[in-house]
């Protein structure tokens, strides 16, 4: 079994947000798989998706950008997967606007999500889809990461999303390092 957390933080005043870049991704692979979330329990929003007699879970952490790990630890305990079956979407300020960042291993970077993840899970040995949201260092970065990206930004946002679910769905069928040699920008 394999897991695929898109990060983000729940609720409606987050929806749309630079920080929520993962929620989008995982929206844009279920649109494309035709499928929802269904369960809501270890404190995240999940499905699992049958993908050729493989089952994939798809998980929306529910316990805010920060404690993200709380959720994937759970889920990853109860259904026994490992740690290298896991992939990780976040968003990244180090990144330019719609740029996608490919890695199998490192820090967070900065990102509480994914650090926290790393935390919980005791390695940085996990997959990750990084996707840039750049920084306007005239904001402050909490008012930068919650707020909703501007008109001109949202086509290549939405671009990037549809690229690094294209990425994932790439993944069900090829190795990891396969998935970073096409879709690395």
């Amino acid at each position: 079994m394999r897991m695929i957390v898109g990060l983000g933080n729940p609720g409606r005043q987050y929806e749309k947000t630079r920080h929520n870049a993962g929620f989008l991704v995982i929206d844009e692979l279920l649109r494309r798989l035709h499928i929802e979330l269904k369960d809501n329990k270890f404190k995240g929003h999940y499905t699992i998706y049958n993908h050729r007699g493989e089952k994939i879970l798809l998980l929306k952490p529910e316990t805010f950008m920060n404690l993200s790990g709380e959720a994937v630890l759970a889920l990853k305990n109860y259904y026994d997967i490992a740690t290298e079956d896991i992939i990780v979407i976040h968003d990244d300020m180090d990144l330019p606007l719609g740029k996608i960042r490919i890695r199998e291993k490192g820090s967070a970077g900065g990102q509480k999500g994914m650090g926290n993840i790393i935390d919980l899970l005791k390695t940085d040995r996990i997959k990750r889809i990084r996707i840039g949201i750049a920084h306007d260092r005239s904001i402050d970065t909490k008012d930068y990461v919650l707020g909703r990206f501007a008109k001109e930004e949202l086509p290549v946002m939405e671009a990037a999303f549809a690229k690094a679910a294209e990425a994932l769905e790439f993944s069900f069928d090829n190795a990891f390092s396969m998935v970073m040699n096409r879709y690395n920008q």
